[in-house]
């Protein structure tokens, strides 16, 4: 018997069932090895609460879950709830379900503020649409999964690596070191500049060159987060902004769990010389991937659980 799968996106931009589509053919391979019961974007699903049955939303028992985007809403909420509920190993997948991500970004703002900023004139909400919460959290605010695949989108390989460990049996290997550890561009110990400045041209470097040949980012006086951002984005090559002369902007979450991450760049940062004060909007640098200081997990990480998936 297969295991099963169950999928659900909540506050988020489908970008992360796209790199699940990209995977090509080996997500042919993958799909033959499990039956999925839930995926809203592939099938029509009745939850029970939406049909009259129950007394809430109730749904169909699977092995593994699959859940991406944050949670912004009272619907969102019980739908993590439920996938909790009914998922043995529930993923949180893309960096919305891990630190909130770029809807995190209102976060900032009052719902009030958040509103007038979209609509000109906004009105009364309709009675049909689900109540916003407070704000927007990350999946593991309110339920535990047992892993966490991060970016913005994960990497299709990313992706099929941790399905195929979960459906093995076994536990899948994180990275655990920082985009710079992982950059190959060339240092020099020391800023080129005081002055921090945002990406809004480009960096210096030779496009006829290897990017071992291209000097850091961060050096160059570019807002970099590679020093505090987890690795992988690039799987065993170099980091993907990087890779084509753009600054890392972090959407991989901090590479150190618990930690401040605006505090360890500003220090990265006075390291090479560059005066912290220059920084444009220190406050909301780190915002953007729901990193910095705002993330509350509900409890610290589980175990796994392990189970041997059917052929």
């Amino acid at each position: 018997m297969k295991p099963t799968l169950a999928c659900e996106w909540l506050h988020s931009c489908a970008g992360c069932e796209i790199a699940l589509v990209d995977l090509g053919e080996m997500l042919l391979e993958l799909l033959a090895r499990v039956e999925i019961v839930h995926f809203p974007l592939l099938m029509d699903n009745k939850y029970s609460s939406r049909a009259g049955e129950g007394d809430g939303l109730t749904l169909p028992a699977a092995d593994l879950g699959l859940v991406s985007g944050g949670v912004a809403s009272e619907e969102q909420r019980a739908m993590v709830l439920a996938m909790r509920r009914s998922c043995r190993t529930l993923i949180a997948l893309g960096t919305c379900a891990t630190h909130g991500g770029i809807p995190a970004l209102a976060n900032e703002r009052s719902q009030g503020a958040v509103r007038a900023g979209v609509f000109a004139d906004c009105g009364p909400l309709p009675t049909q649409v689900p109540n916003c919460l407070d704000r927007v959290y990350a999946v593991d605010e309110l339920v535990q999964p047992d892993l966490c695949v991060p970016g913005c989108p994960p990497r299709p390989e990313a992706i099929a690596a941790a399905i195929t460990a979960v459906l093995d049996g076994e536990l899948p290997v994180t990275p655990a070191k920082s985009v710079c550890e992982t950059c190959p561009a060339r240092r020099e110990g020391r800023a080129a500049t005081r002055t921090a400045r945002r990406f809004l041209d480009n960096a210096d470097f030779d496009p006829n060159e290897e990017l071992a040949q291209m000097r850091c980012l961060l050096e160059q006086g570019l807002m970099c987060m590679g020093p505090v951002t987890a690795g992988g984005c690039g799987g065993s090559g170099a980091p993907l902004c990087v890779r084509v002369r753009v600054p890392c902007r972090g959407c991989y979450g901090p590479v150190r769990t618990g930690g401040n991450p605006l505090l360890d760049l500003m220090n990265a940062l006075a390291g090479q010389g560059v005066d912290r004060r220059s920084v444009v909007d220190r406050r909301s640098l780190l915002r953007f991937c729901g990193a910095h200081g705002r993330r509350r997990p509900a409890a610290g990480p589980r175990s796994p659980e392990r189970f041997h998936g059917g052929s």
